[in-house]
């Protein structure tokens, strides 16, 4: 049995509605609560939170730079910097935040008027120019997999929260997470994105045990999850440890969700989640435990955007400093109304398409070796514009309800995006991209990217700092394009259809041209005839 943390849920879970809603657990939350995760290494000493976030610097930081962001002469000489420190012209190796833009830097680029095209537009090729050179071409994409909806946690923006009556809960057992793997292994997906609720139906034992099961589904011809990214509660040291010694995840991701403390402590009332100071501190546990590839995010919408980029800035260095190794990806979604969530039907500071664009841009410049990955919380034409503005990763075919990739398959994708169904009001938030995998990829190879599944670098070792090293020098485009080449291939030959065959066959020809060594060339023209043979899972 897991120990017992009290007083962690109020009395609001035992409303009859509630109690409803839990079955046969109300009893647990109304009397005691069974934590996620419990620490059973209470003696490492962190930084304070309010160290690592440091809201008076970013207040007079925003402050100062109001006058310097209506010069032009100043913004563009920022991003000038911000280009060369990314491409390492004149710059000595350091921290990789060395190679990006202070936090002064970044106020200013925040405070820059966001209707300005001529400014924006440079802001723009300036994140682009910088993402194709430190990654290329190349979009990895994934597949979100719900496996739990039950949740204690009372968040005002999502759906899965303890007060939401009117949703249908579930979570899979065995069978049912083989059938939604398999479902997604033959869209041609390799990489997940794992994520659940907290609540005692649905422990941190189950859990890893499910990424067990995950791991381990096989379909025909060649269908594999070679890499599964968690998105799951905070947890301790200890329990950090024990999903590390899985040997089967790659990113641990947690969303601050927003790093005012007031605004946390508003849109969280209640729950294990409602801790701003242990919730900040999870990537450092996570790191001591050996977890060193791990995702930050911001909710946009709970609080000003401004604010958020530079505590998200602030957080990414601390890591660097502290551990050698910022986080591997940043994620940005937008608030998108959710059932029976009231900070989801009307953001509190809404952010506007002008200002997300910016926002974008801005972080890629900022933290110019993170990959950034987009939801289909964004809309199609969104996501499109969004790609010539930094962004390295994208979710695929993607479903936010429990079940829903088996159930669903052949339902058309505008009915799960656009009825009012019981699905939908299971889902976590609306979806504004209603394109299946083999769409998203179709559109991807004819806008001249190329698509990824590529798994080699945690596989590789080249994770944490190893991986920052990499990136720092520039060089992991020189393993993003090639392997990114090959994972394409893989998809043409099982999945694709025909006309994503035809034009990704092509653009494998036009990218094989651009290789400039002779020597890695030739490597990957072997692979290439190894995989044709029928060989899968090559990687440099």
């Amino acid at each position: 049995m897991l120990p017992v943390v009290k007083n962690l849920v109020s009395s609001a879970i035992r409303t009859p509605q509630t109690k409803k809603l839990l079955g046969n657990s109300v009893n647990l939350l109304s009397k005691r609560f069974y934590a996620w995760s419990i620490e059973r290494e209470p003696n490492h000493k962190f930084k304070k939170a309010s160290e690592i976030i440091r809201e008076k610097e970013i207040y007079e930081a925003l402050e100062k730079t109001k006058e310097d962001a209506k010069n032009p002469e100043v913004i563009k000489s920022i991003l000038k910097r911000a280009k060369d420190k990314a491409l390492l012209k004149n710059i000595v190796a350091g921290s990789e935040y060395v190679q990006g833009l202070t936090i002064e830097e970044t106020a200013t680029l925040l405070n820059m008027d966001s209707t300005n095209k001529e400014l924006t537009g440079l802001l723009f090729k300036t994140a682009f120019d910088i993402k194709e050179r430190i990654y290329g071409n190349r979009i990895v994409l994934f597949a979100p997999l719900y496996i739990s909806n039950y949740c204690v946690n009372s968040c005002t923006y999502c759906s899965f929260r303890v007060q939401n009556t009117h949703g249908t809960r579930a979570l899979l057992e065995k069978e049912e997470i083989e059938r939604e793997v398999a479902t997604l292994q033959r869209q041609g997906h390799k990489r997940l994105l794992v994520l659940t609720g907290e609540h005692p139906k649905y422990p941190f034992e189950k859990f890893l045990d499910a990424l067990k099961v995950i791991s381990e589904v096989r379909t025909p011809p060649c269908g594999e999850i070679r890499r599964i990214n968690v998105e799951i509660p905070m947890l301790s040291v200890s329990d950090f440890r024990r999903l590390k010694n899985t040997n089967v995840i790659g990113t641990y991701t947690l969303f601050q969700e927003t790093y005012h403390r007031e605004t946390f402590k508003r849109v969280h009332p209640q729950g294990p989640k409602s801790n701003y100071e242990r919730r900040v501190l999870t990537f450092d546990r996570a790191q001591t435990a050996g977890i060193d590839d791990v995702g930050l995010g911001v909710l946009f919408g709970l609080y000003d955007y401004k604010f958020e980029v530079l505590a998200l800035l602030q957080h990414a260095q601390h890591l660097d400093q502290t551990y050698h190794a910022g986080p591997h990806t940043l994620s940005i979604p937008r608030i998108q109304p959710a059932a029976n969530a009231p900070d989801s039907m009307k953001a509190p500071y809404p952010v506007n398409d002008d200002d997300f664009r910016k926002l974008v841009a801005i972080l890629r410049c900022a933290v110019p070796y993170t990959g950034m990955i987009l939801s289909t919380r964004e809309t199609t034409e969104m996501r499109n514009q969004l790609l010539n503005m930094g962004i390295s990763q994208m979710s695929a075919g993607s479903r936010t309800d429990v079940g829903a990739y088996h159930r669903d398959t052949s339902r058309k994708a505008d009915e799960l995006l656009h009825q009012n169904t019981e699905y939908n009001s299971a889902s976590q938030f609306t979806l504004n991209d209603p394109r299946n995998t083999d769409q998203v990829i179709n559109d991807l190879i004819k806008s001249g990217y190329v698509p990824s599944f590529c798994t080699a670098c945690y596989r590789e070792g080249r994770t944490g700092e190893a991986f920052m090293n990499i990136a720092k020098k520039g060089d992991i485009h020189n393993f993003c394009h090639p392997n990114a080449l090959l994972t394409l291939q893989e998809y043409l030959t099982d999945y694709a259809s025909e006309d994503t065959k035809k034009v990704g066959e092509e653009l494998i020809k036009k990218e094989e041209k651009l290789i400039p060594s002779k020597i890695r060339l030739a490597a990957l023209k072997k692979k290439q005839k190894r995989i044709a043979a029928g060989e899968r899972d090559l990687y440099f």
